[in-house]
């Protein structure tokens, strides 16, 4: 037996579905890719092609042979001392427009 709350939950889990599918394939009309079964859409999106060797969705470290960004960032050199403030001034030099 299913309680009213059930069928809440039910429908409103029906309209996230419902709702991811409309807007994949919104995207898949814009960029004009063919979508025969728009079901397929609700849980991956239009314009991933699946194949690992596409630029677009393959890994950037295999495609061009370059760190991501999160590895670029990870790998930065933090020993190196950059002594520049955030207003552009070196740490020992002092700002001449004191207007306060």
């Amino acid at each position: 037996m299913s309680s009213p709350n059930d069928k809440v939950r039910n429908s409103k889990r029906r309209l996230k579905d419902e709702n991811a599918i409309n807007k994949q394939v919104k995207i898949a009309r814009a960029y004009s890719v063919p979508v025969e079964d728009p079901h397929k859409l609700a849980k991956r999106h239009a314009l991933n092609c699946g194949n690992p060797k596409c630029h677009m969705c393959g890994n950037p470290r295999k495609i061009f042979k370059e760190l991501t960004t999160q590895e670029r960032r990870l790998f930065q050199d933090t020993e190196q001392i950059r002594d520049i403030k955030s207003n552009g001034l070196k740490h020992g030099e002092k700002d001449t427009d004191q207007s306060n």
